[in-house]
């Protein structure tokens, strides 16, 4: 890949301290609300982000309040829970209807780290290997490899965008706070699929 893209690249831990907004921060599985707060976050907007910080485990009645004003509300709502330990290390949303997000969780399990992909339909979007274990931190390459096996982003922008790469890369977006390269090698992976059709 010409991209510049460290492949190689790797964490040295899914595991280490964070500050306090930033682990609130990743315990919000609503997409659009979640994008909202690391807005503030990363513009110094404290005071706004902790009121809605503490607003953000919003009871089921006001999450069914705000699906009915839109369905984009609902993507990410309805992950499944984190585990004990266990931290989420990347996640993809698509713009679908209901703007679906689909993540890969982690935690140390007996000197290894143990990985899960999850989505929110009780793992029906899912199509290859969907749990796996290393011995330390995956690089950029296996762990795109992996996600992008047991998730098809590839297959549902084919499905839905024949032709079109820029419908195609407009469509979703990929987050990490582990591998900052994730969102550009999964476009570049898109790039590479329609120049090759």
């Amino acid at each position: 890949m010409s991209s510049g893209i460290d492949l190689d690249y790797c964490p040295k831990s899914y595991f280490r301290p964070e500050k306090l907004e930033k682990y609130l921060l990743s315990k919000v599985k609503g997409a659009v609300l979640r994008k909202k707060l690391k807005a503030l976050f990363e513009a110094g907007r404290h005071d706004e982000l902790r009121e809605l910080l503490n607003d953000a485990a919003l009871s089921v009645a006001d999450r069914k309040a705000l699906e009915l004003i839109h369905p984009m509300f609902m993507g990410g709502n309805y992950l499944p829970d984190t585990e004990d330990s266990e931290v989420e290390i990347a996640r993809i949303s698509i713009q679908s209807t209901t703007f679906d997000v689909t993540c890969v969780y982690a935690k140390p399990a007996y000197g290894a780290i143990h990985y899960r992909v999850v989505d929110e339909y009780g793992g029906d979007t899912l199509q290859g290997p969907s749990e796996t274990t290393t011995k330390s931190p995956m690089t950029l390459g296996e762990f795109a490899d992996f996600f992008l096996t047991a998730w098809p982003l590839i297959d549902v922008l084919d499905m839905n965008f024949d032709d079109d790469v820029e419908g195609a890369l407009g469509f979703f977006s990929a987050d990490s706070d582990f591998y900052p390269d994730l969102d550009l090698l999964c476009r570049q992976k898109v790039i590479n699929f329609y120049r090759q059709r």
